[in-house]
């Protein structure tokens, strides 16, 4: 049952404690407001700010789970309060671990500030949770897929538009990458998985899968320097730096380029160009 006076309690108190820097928005100089304003919060929950007022008004209607994880999600709240929130809304906590998508606020507040700078949070499974605005003007809007296309390593062996962004010539390095890092978590996670699953699917759909699964690889490591081939800037080559939230096994993908380079310009010309629809 929901508790709407803890419910609205709690939104109030958390809004309150986040201010505009902790979420990647410019303070100005005449913010009265404690905290964060309940349109700022209500943009970064992805909803209404009608809706969102009155839930701190201990009105409207039962939040639905997707809209608690939202809120959550906004509200850069850590595990703990979101198990608290999705409770005082009524509703069973979602899991911990591997399989869950609340991205930590540790890993938020970094993305928040990463706005010229293409960067991405992404599941053990290559499901992309988060990007910045150069990160999808770099490899297209990553969150737009659903079921077992959310998966890039999937989609690498069963789309082929999935390669368009990479050099022809590391193609087949890449595959023994997907392939290995694949076959490691189904071992990890075991039968029954949603990596199990993934493979079964993948395997049952790619031959070139099939072939490099049964060569039992695994430890295959990225290569520290990725060439992408924009349809925009052109090729690009960009250093990539990850940091780990090992309680959701999220990871931060932080793309860079050596200053001065050729790369870096065309960087920064990608940055005007603005995120356009690629593969």
């Amino acid at each position: 049952m929901i508790d709407r006076p803890g419910l609205a309690g709690f939104l109030r108190s958390r809004r309150h404690a986040l201010q505009p820097q902790d979420v990647g928005l410019p303070r100005g100089a005449r913010r009265r407001t404690e905290g964060l304003r309940r349109e700022e919060v209500a943009a970064l929950c992805h909803m209404s700010t009608d809706y969102y007022a009155r839930l701190e008004r201990e009105r409207g209607p039962q939040p639905s789970e997707q809209m608690v994880a939202s809120i959550a999600q906004g509200l850069h709240l850590t595990l703990d309060e979101r198990d608290h929130l999705f409770r005082l809304a009524g509703h069973r906590p979602p899991v911990r671990g591997s399989l869950g998508e609340h991205v930590g606020p540790g890993l938020l507040r970094i993305l928040d500030r990463l706005v010229d700078t293409p960067a991405e949070v992404v599941t053990e499974l290559g499901e992309t949770l988060r990007q910045t605005p150069l990160g999808v003007a770099l490899t297209g809007d990553q969150s737009r897929f659903t079921g077992p296309d959310r998966s890039l390593g999937y989609r690498w062996f069963t789309d082929p538009a999935a390669r368009s962004l990479y050099r022809p010539q590391d193609h087949a390095s890449l595959s023994r990458l997907y392939a290995s890092h694949l076959r490691q978590l189904v071992t990890l996670r075991g039968p029954g998985s949603r990596a199990a699953q993934l493979a079964d699917l993948a395997l049952a759909r790619s031959e070139e899968l099939r072939t490099l699964w049964e060569r039992h690889e695994v430890g295959v490591r990225p290569d520290d320097v990725k060439h992408f081939v924009h349809p925009q800037v052109g090729p690009l080559e960009l250093q990539c730096q990850t940091l780990l939230d090992p309680e959701q096994s999220h990871r931060l993908l932080v793309y860079t380029a050596v200053p001065g380079s050729e790369s870096h310009e065309r960087l920064q010309l990608l940055a005007v160009v603005g995120a356009q629809p690629v593969g």
